[in-house]
């Protein structure tokens, strides 16, 4: 800095100013002190600014899986209301293991990140009370925490399924099937209980052979999808619980000889070029995370109501798999 100061002709505090983003100097002496910096390669010492201020300007994110297409929009979401705030973006994912999520978390705490936004993979975040009572602002993005009280932006699960159902109901369904992820998951249960009250709404009966919940990989699946499309009464339409269950049913259906309706949770890529084109319910992913990152920054600026839930709706696209009638045969 004192090279800095020489070069441009000012003093220490005026290149502290500048490097700092605090008022008080003329633009002219900006520009002097600027090009200083560039022509010396100077770089702030951000770890005496860490000392001194008490914050790291930077936050984790823990989420199921950077590769899955729903996370991309989230992630890019939160990292540019992050750099808004002069905020550096640390992510992992939990792979959907409870353990490796609270590994994730407090290994970000123990980097002393400002913050954390958490997808969660567990139902019990009491492992993070003590870090938050550290000044460690926390929000839950997608499902709420576990066992705790804390701010959660979620989106609308329940009545998202509902909504989906009743489309298939309205286009004549009575067989409707339901292939879901762990039942363990907030956002799974939730969309089976949106599928089981948008079948009551019908006044359709539910046999428990048409529901499946458990993990999402494609053998799982489309042992499910081809179980529930064989037999003497099989299903007329699926109700599929996120993007990764519709991709298997969807080519599970492209070898099935009769028309079988198709609503999934949560759009996906290319489901518009599809024959028939994929109805979803889709989520904003990217307002998701952005919320939930306004709310974080919120926090970090000394909001202190007590925790907060944001639920966002989902909207319904209707694109001609979800409109199929269903088969007379």
């Amino acid at each position: 800095m004192k090279d800095v100061a020489a070069r441009a002709g000012v003093g220490l505090k005026t290149v502290s100013r500048v490097v700092n983003g605090e008022p008080g100097v003329t633009a002219d002496t900006e520009r002097r002190v600027q090009d200083a910096i560039t022509a010396l390669g100077f770089r702030r010492n951000d770890s005496a600014r860490i000392l001194r201020k008490g914050r790291t300007a930077s936050i984790g994110l823990v989420l199921e899986d950077l590769a899955d297409p729903f996370y991309a929009p989230l992630n890019r979401a939160v990292e540019e209301v992050a750099r808004a705030h002069g905020a550096l973006l640390i992510n992992g994912s939990s792979a959907e293991d409870p353990e490796r999520e609270r590994e994730l978390a407090l290994a970000f705490c123990a980097r002393r990140v400002d913050g954390l936004i958490v997808i969660p993979a567990g139902d019990d975040h009491r492992y993070l009370e003590p870090e938050i009572a550290a000044g460690i602002a926390t929000v839950f993005a997608d499902r709420p925490a576990g066992r705790m009280d804390a701010d959660a932006v979620l989106s609308d699960s329940f009545g998202g399924a509902r909504e989906g159902v009743a489309h298939l109901a309205a286009h004549g369904h009575r067989r409707i099937g339901f292939i879901g992820d762990r039942p363990r998951i907030h956002t799974a249960a939730e969309r089976l209980r949106g599928y089981r009250a948008a079948m009551a709404d019908a006044g359709l009966p539910v046999d428990e052979s048409w529901v499946s919940l458990g993990p999402t990989e494609p053998g799982r699946v489309r042992a499910e999808t081809e179980r529930m499309l064989a037999g003497p009464r099989p299903v007329t339409a699926l109700f599929t619980g996120n993007n990764r269950v519709t991709a298997t049913a969807v080519r599970v259906l492209a070898r099935t000889p009769r028309p079988v309706a198709l609503v999934g949770f949560d759009d996906l890529e290319l489901a518009d070029l599809l024959s028939p084109a994929v109805t979803v319910i889709a989520q904003d992913a990217a307002r998701l995370g952005r919320t939930a990152a306004e709310q974080l920054f919120r926090r970090l600026d000394g909001a202190s109501e007590p925790p907060q839930r944001v639920v966002l709706p989902t909207r319904l696209i209707v694109r001609g798999s979800g409109e199929l009638r269903p088969d007379s045969r």
